[in-house]
């Protein structure tokens, strides 16, 4: 599945962003921490060029936490790059941003003028709901749909966080083509790809593969089965007769099986689940 999903509000934010860049002291990239690889956004690095970042691995309560801890230190080693798990269960861990911001950038706290910051990322990654802990007030708009940020008036748009820092807004950017095959399936499987724009089956397909393998016990405890099956298309099929998806004679409904499937990894009822290791990315790479 080769996702090119690139409304026209994305391009039109693209360039507001390289227009706004040279303006902008630290690059706040708010990642989704199941797909760090599938969820960094080519165009991020492109367009900060030198400036420091602070990679947010977001959702971490979903994320497989030791696979986390190995992806914060491969982030690490990128060249000004400082790498931090949060979740929006635990909002203090993400209020202690300025204060990393200003230990990142010392030159600025002496200086008259504010820290300006921009936050980008990927759709439906947690965005706007960092940039209102941040704020400590309804500041952006929040939405459990990709795209829900659309705003492209930078830079007159500044969220004023206090201490001497003031922060940038952008709407969730993918970039025009996804080369690699599998993160456009992670992409889709964890939220940050319209719905419409994808097909349940397949994406379920993959993620029944893959879960398979990676979250066996989850499998037969969320959906109470006594074995657990040897290929996606059983898996699919076991979960739909569970969940009563049966179609005249008995068959069943793959299509919503495929939905529920999908819609229970969102919610992490599965529980905490990485789609991807750097080890893995590596040899995708290769």
């Amino acid at each position: 599945m080769a996702v090119q999903w690139y409304p026209g509000h994305m391009h039109k934010a693209r360039r507001k962003i390289a227009e706004t860049m040279p303006d902008i002291d630290l690059v706040i990239e708010v990642m989704d921490a199941r797909i760090p690889f599938s969820s960094e956004n080519p165009m991020v690095a492109a367009l900060r060029k030198h400036r420091p970042c602070i990679k947010l691995l977001n959702k971490y309560d979903l994320a497989d936490p030791l696979i986390t801890q190995r992806w914060l230190q491969y982030l690490e080693k990128q060249q000004g790059v400082k790498a931090l798990a949060v979740s929006m269960q635990a909002p203090a861990a993400i209020k202690k941003i300025p204060a990393l911001c200003q230990k990142m950038l010392p030159q600025r706290n002496t200086a008259a003028k504010n820290i300006r910051l921009m936050v980008m990322g990927i759709p439906n990654v947690g965005k706007s709901t960092i940039i209102n802990i941040l704020a400590g007030k309804v500041a952006a708009k929040v939405g459990d749909e990709p795209a829900v940020t659309k705003n492209v008036s930078l830079p007159q748009q500044r969220i004023m966080l206090g201490d001497g820092i003031s922060l940038a807004d952008t709407p969730g950017i993918l970039w025009p083509k996804i080369d690699n095959e599998n993160s456009s399936y992670r992409l889709a499987i964890t939220g940050a790809i319209k719905n419409t724009a994808i097909d349940f089956e397949d994406i379920a397909d993959y993620a029944a593969a893959y879960l398979l393998h990676a979250c066996p016990q989850g499998l037969k405890k969320r959906f109470r089965l006594q074995k657990l099956p040897e290929s996606s298309v059983e898996l699919l099929d076991a979960i739909g007769r569970k969940r009563g998806c049966l179609r005249s004679g008995g068959r069943v409904d793959r299509s919503r099986a495929a939905e529920i499937l999908i819609h229970e990894i969102r919610r992490g009822t599965l529980g905490r689940i990485s789609f991807e290791t750097p080890e893995m990315i590596m040899q995708e790479i290769q």
